[in-house]
């Protein structure tokens, strides 16, 4: 069983987090557990009203509240596969970058790095500003990946929901989980 970390932040897009806990939840031997920030519930209920954070929580396995700093995914005692942030807003970005642990999201993520688990961060923003790029760099020199989600045309995408899953698959193939949620490149 693989276990991997889902938190959705308030940057614009949830999408990506809604659609990575879809595909998680379709692929076997996979426990998800989720954390959705505030931010994220605002950003729900403008961009995407029908996903109540009620119902996100019913895709994973295990979901904690954004300020659970007791809950499993904030020990390195705790045996998880990865995480994935998605999407990543900037404030959550640096909190990550500079090991500010002000909530279970950022905690999370810390104790990913510091166990060397696979970190995947979609940040969400443009354009970007030094500070934004500095926390990049500071994140990718700790061992995390940035995927900002850029779309790839060689698919031949005909939807948004197609270029939305491209990254997703993308995310997925960084943290070792198989899907067939896009075309490669040389294939069919």
């Amino acid at each position: 069983m693989r276990r991997i970390i889902v938190a959705i932040t308030g940057s614009s897009a949830p999408i990506y987090g809604i659609a990575a806990l879809e595909a998680l939840r379709a692929s076997e031997g996979v426990e998800t557990h989720l954390v959705v920030s505030e931010g994220a519930r605002a950003s729900l209920r403008h961009e995407a009203p029908e996903w109540t954070p009620e119902r996100l929580a019913a895709l994973a396995d295990v979901s904690y509240a954004p300020n659970d700093m007791a809950a499993a995914i904030s020990s390195g005692s705790f045996k998880t596969d990865g995480m994935l942030i998605a999407p990543c807003s900037m404030k959550t970005l640096a909190a990550v970058a500079n090991g500010y642990s002000v909530d279970l999201i950022a905690r999370a993520a810390d104790v990913c790095l510091k166990e060397r688990r696979r970190l995947v961060l979609l940040p969400r923003e443009t354009p970007l500003n030094r500070a934004h790029l500095v926390n990049m760099l500071a994140v990718n020199d700790m061992g995390g990946v940035l995927l900002p989600p850029m779309p790839a045309f060689y698919g031949c995408p005909e939807t948004i929901r197609d270029m939305v899953d491209h990254t997703i698959g993308k995310a997925l193939d960084l943290l070792g989980v198989p899907h067939a949620l896009f075309r490669r490149w040389g294939e069919g």
